[in-house]
């Protein structure tokens, strides 16, 4: 079944903002191509599967990318929105993090984000419609101990972010950002070094344990989405009112 809203398309969308924003996009009606990798997660989601497309898919792996978003695009039509979802946060100190983790955060993160957004931005620019929306950090704009590979990827997503921006405004297209702080998603658990983990959670209770909720960060995501075509917030910065960082 399809209906008259366009595709959406999110990234990283089985668990944590993802599957937030797959939720909420649901409900409004939208059709949607959901990837990630775990797409076990993702039929699991309470969703009405009648308008959505769910395909394994390595944002790393730019033919596989663009594979299933054309297949999305042959049932629903061309992306209206695109969000650069996944990503992955492997805490650790320069001097003694293995450099495979830098190069999958770089290759998630960046390559990623680079992958989908040329995938889908000549057809937005042809047809002076479309979004993209590139979910960053706070890490993307100020440092964090054990974070150094993290903020080097973030601060990549908000410099090319803005870059495009720019590069493609003349074109009616929006590019945006969403820049959420410390959060309750999965990202932790793939952090390998436990000192790192530890001062992490040390951190998150200086807060009293509390960190932002996903729904919140989805929120956003739709009040950007939502806005008229001609108008686009660049950039939010959400976090939790007690994080101080």
């Amino acid at each position: 079944m399809t209906n008259n809203k366009p595709l959406v398309v999110i990234t990283g969308a089985s668990s944590g903002f993802g599957a937030e924003m797959a939720k909420l996009f649901n409900a409004d009606g939208f059709p949607m191509l959901l990837l990630g990798r775990r797409v076990e997660k993702i039929e699991a989601l309470p969703l009405n599967f009648d308008n959505v497309m769910i395909e394994k898919a390595d944002v790393t792996d730019k033919d596989e990318f663009e594979a299933a978003i054309h297949k999305a695009e042959k049932v629903y039509g061309k992306t209206d929105l695109l969000i650069n979802n996944a990503g992955l946060m492997l805490l650790g100190n320069v001097w003694k993090q293995d450099p495979k983790e830098w190069q999958t955060m770089l290759d998630t993160n960046v390559m990623g984000v680079l992958n989908g957004t040329q995938i889908v931005l000549n057809d937005m620019m042809e047809r002076e419609h479309g979004t993209i929306i590139n979910m960053s950090s706070l890490a993307g704009k100020k440092t964090f101990v054990n974070h150094a590979a993290y903020v080097a990827s973030k601060f990549g997503v908000h410099g090319l972010s803005e870059t495009i921006r720019q590069e493609v405004s003349d074109k009616n297209v929006r590019v945006a950002m969403v820049a959420p702080g410390a959060a309750e998603t999965e990202l932790l658990t793939h952090v390998t070094d436990d000192s790192a983990l530890s001062d992490y959670e040390s951190w998150k209770q200086t807060m009293g344990g509390i960190t932002l909720d996903p729904k919140h960060v989805a929120q956003s995501v739709k009040f950007i989405y939502d806005m008229p075509q001609e108008v686009n917030i660049r950039e939010i910065d959400i976090a939790a009112t007690r994080q101080d960082a």
